[in-house]
């Protein structure tokens, strides 16, 4: 086909829509708060302060400001000034806004939009009225006030919304500000009503992240917080990208359970891409896969260190359960001293009581109460002479994890020794003065799991070895003894 004619046609754009676009990126009015804090950032402030009343808000910095070039660019819709010019020039730090649509999205929250900056000897006011400006369909232009330079002021942009139409409440302006702009940063400072935010902390065992990946480092901190703080609200991991918190990721964490309200901290990744309202990440993009490839990692690392301080809650516990054992059964057999087979035990106060130790990772200490023992040895037990060890004993070696408690009966230290020895082992036996529990036994798994029943489960056993230490030819009167020995170890004083 031929061209007969060519022209050019007008692309216009309906200035309501540009409000509407707005109100759509920043679905909460808070948001809007959070992009003029940051712009201030952005500006190389030292300090920003928010003020909210139910007439205005306020958003006063330190910054550069902007002189009459500064202010064009700062009206102009998609501006990619800060994508070109991706640090500031006074403190280098790497800006935050991309998209430049957060003054008109204002709008939708008040109907006026003042801006007063001042930069190097220029100062100017810009009104942004949302009535007039919709009311003149052809233009585009905002009245500009030339203003003389206050010297006392300085440097700095103050960002007035007036007329509002939507209500912000503090409590919520403050935890969106906490998590969405960079209170972590050197030399910056954001007040709120006149105080000053600082950024959240968590008190529990503390994971540093630094990993690579082929788009930038993934940096930040995971906290395991004590059972006593954990959380519902708030879950998950705050994902920030320029040191702003994006979006809270659990990363598959949600199937763990109540455990997961322990799980807090951050995560920075600069490269990832966000969306245009800044709400979540690019999802579909090469370096949101690369990132999610790294937290997997991390969470794996997570759960690892969770499963160790069960361990650790479950072998205190354990510890415990034993001491309380050994001190019922010793005043059992104080009551009963011709069913001992150590001898006459003083009834009173209980000597040479050690806490014992957790015999943990070799290398580190458990418990202070008593020196932990090394790898593979048995603990040393004072005692009477005893009829001629056996050649083979049963237990050569005991695990790094074994839990022993030990206590002084009259004159003789009895042991017990909490340890591994396989699922058909025998649910308890002894040698000497040290009476083994399986851990692995079946019974032992159901009952340690009972607090109410862990005690009494483990003075069960005890007596049981100690009864058969005394000598007897019949299994009868071993049980006797156990019975009356369990029997007395429960009474209460």
């Amino acid at each position: 086909m031929k061209v007969r004619e060519k022209s050019e046609l007008e692309v216009t754009v309906d200035k309501k829509h540009i409000v509407s676009l707005g109100e759509r990126l920043y679905t909460e009015s808070v948001e809007l708060l959070r992009e003029l804090v940051n712009n201030a950032y952005d500006a190389d402030a030292t300090e920003v302060y928010v003020d909210i009343s139910s007439e205005c808000i306020s958003i006063r910095d330190n910054g550069t400001g902007m002189d009459l070039d500064g202010l064009q660019q700062y009206f102009l819709i998609g501006s990619d000034f800060k994508i070109h010019r991706s640090k500031s020039p006074r403190y280098g730090r790497v800006r935050i806004g991309q998209f430049g649509i957060g003054k008109f999205a204002s709008l939708t929250a008040a109907s006026c939009f003042e801006v007063i900056t001042q930069s190097k000897g220029f100062a100017a006011r810009v009104v942004f009225d949302k009535d007039n400006w919709e009311s003149t369909e052809d233009k585009w232009n905002l009245p500009l006030e030339v203003l003389e330079p206050d010297l006392e002021r300085g440097d700095g942009t103050t960002v007035i919304l007036s007329r509002l139409n939507k209500t912000f409440d503090v409590e919520d302006v403050e935890r969106k500000l906490i998590e969405s702009v960079p209170l972590k940063a050197p030399e910056f400072a954001v007040f709120l009503n006149g105080r000053r935010l600082v950024p959240r902390s968590h008190i529990g065992q503390r994971i540093p992240i630094l990993e690579g990946s082929k788009f930038g480092i993934v940096s930040g901190e995971i906290v395991i917080v004590p059972s006593s703080m954990a959380s519902q609200k708030d879950l998950g991991i705050e994902v920030k990208t320029k040191q702003v918190t994006v979006k809270r990721d659990l990363f598959g964490m949600e199937t763990w359970g109540k455990v997961v309200a322990r799980i807090k901290g951050e995560i920075n990744a600069d490269f990832l891409p966000v969306t245009s309202d800044r709400s979540n990440f690019v999802t579909d993009s090469d370096e949101y896969q690369e990132f999610l490839k790294v937290m997997e990692k991390i969470i794996i690392e997570i759960k690892r260190l969770l499963g160790k301080e069960a361990d650790r809650q479950h072998d205190r516990r354990a510890g415990r359960a034993v001491k309380d054992a050994l001190q019922k059964v010793r005043k059992a057999l104080a009551r009963n001293p011709e069913l001992s087979p150590f001898g006459p035990i003083p009834i009173g106060e209980e000597k040479g009581m050690g806490g014992g130790a957790v015999l943990g990772e070799k290398g580190k200490e458990v418990n202070r109460e008593e020196e932990v023992k090394p790898e593979g040895e048995l603990p040393k037990l004072r005692q009477k002479p005893q009829k001629k060890k056996r050649r083979n004993p049963l237990v050569k070696k005991v695990t790094p994890s074994a839990i022993v408690r030990k206590m002084l009966f009259g004159d003789s230290q009895v042991a017990v020794c909490l340890d591994f020895f396989g699922e058909n082992g025998p649910e308890c036996f002894s040698e000497g003065n040290v009476v083994y529990i399986n851990r692995d036994h079946s019974l032992f798994k159901r009952e340690s799991k009972k607090i109410a029943t862990y005690t009494m489960y483990i003075a069960r056993l005890l007596t049981q070895e100690v009864s058969m230490m005394h000598e007897t030819r019949s299994p009868r009167q071993a049980f006797n003894r156990q019975s009356k020995l369990l029997k007395d170890a429960f009474i209460e004083d």
